[in-house]
């Protein structure tokens, strides 16, 4: 199928959902299907960089997520810190760098003391970018936003009439980052939940049934080659129907 992929996206973004009802089909503590989800990163990450997908943006842990179960939460935290660490050589041999964006100072300290680490140890990485959304929400993200451009006006820096969608990108956690071109959302939901919600105005959506520990890499190139049957038009007319 890979011979048959073209108009491959520069940036795919991932809503990653299903891990609680795989494990709950099978009998399983939650834990589990976050365990298999993890696997299922492993995979598409390194897919993506084989590729050539130069950006991979994971929706990792949301600043809702924050309201599940303590015990749900403490394990998540656990294995975030432990696949950081754990990834590192296999991230380094596929040349991947590493980015987070959200509100990382609400991680544990020993979470953001990781992620720290990881990211220095792939900075000089050259090939697919990772960007971990943890504790993020597109709606906090806007606000975050909005308050540094405040500061640059009160400090006089910035005139309020050059406020335009320029300068707001520029504020934004993805300011170094391209807007998404694919965004993949598993588990059939039919929902943005909150992720990049200013990136995505003219982002692809695919939506498959396929729940998030079962996502490997074919499921991945079913939805690459949907995109590259689709016509981006940000909102101007194909000439071909101006005709």
């Amino acid at each position: 199928m890979t011979q048959s992929l073209k108009n491959l996206p520069r940036h795919v973004a991932i809503i990653m959902d299903g891990n609680g009802r795989w494990a709950r089909e099978r009998g399983l503590p939650r834990i589990e299907g976050h365990r298999r989800g993890a696997d299922s990163v492993r995979e598409i990450v390194r897919a993506c960089g084989e590729l050539g997908i130069k950006y991979l943006t994971l929706y990792a842990f949301s600043i809702e997520n924050w309201n599940r179960p303590k015990a749900e939460v403490t394990a998540l935290m656990r294995l975030l810190e432990f696949y950081l660490k754990q990834e590192i050589p296999e991230l380094n041999k596929n040349n991947v760098r590493l980015a987070a964006i959200g509100r990382i100072h609400e991680l544990p300290q020993t979470a953001q003391q990781q992620l720290e680490k990881s990211i220095e140890a792939l900075k000089n990485n050259t090939g697919l970018t990772l960007v971990l959304a943890l504790s993020y929400g597109g709606r906090a993200e806007i606000v975050d936003a909005m308050r540094s451009i405040a500061r640059e006006v009160k400090a006089g820096r910035l005139d309020v009439a050059d406020v335009d969608e320029k300068v707001i990108s520029r504020h934004l956690y993805t300011q170094a980052i391209p807007d998404p071109d694919l965004l993949i959302r598993t588990s059939g939901e039919l929902r943005v939940s909150n992720f990049l919600l200013w990136q995505i105005s003219y982002a692809e959506i695919y939506v498959t049934e396929t729940l998030w520990p079962d996502f490997r890499k074919p499921q991945l190139l079913e939805a690459l080659e949907d995109y590259g049957k689709r016509h981006r038009r940000f909102g101007r007319v194909n000439p071909s129907e101006t005709t």
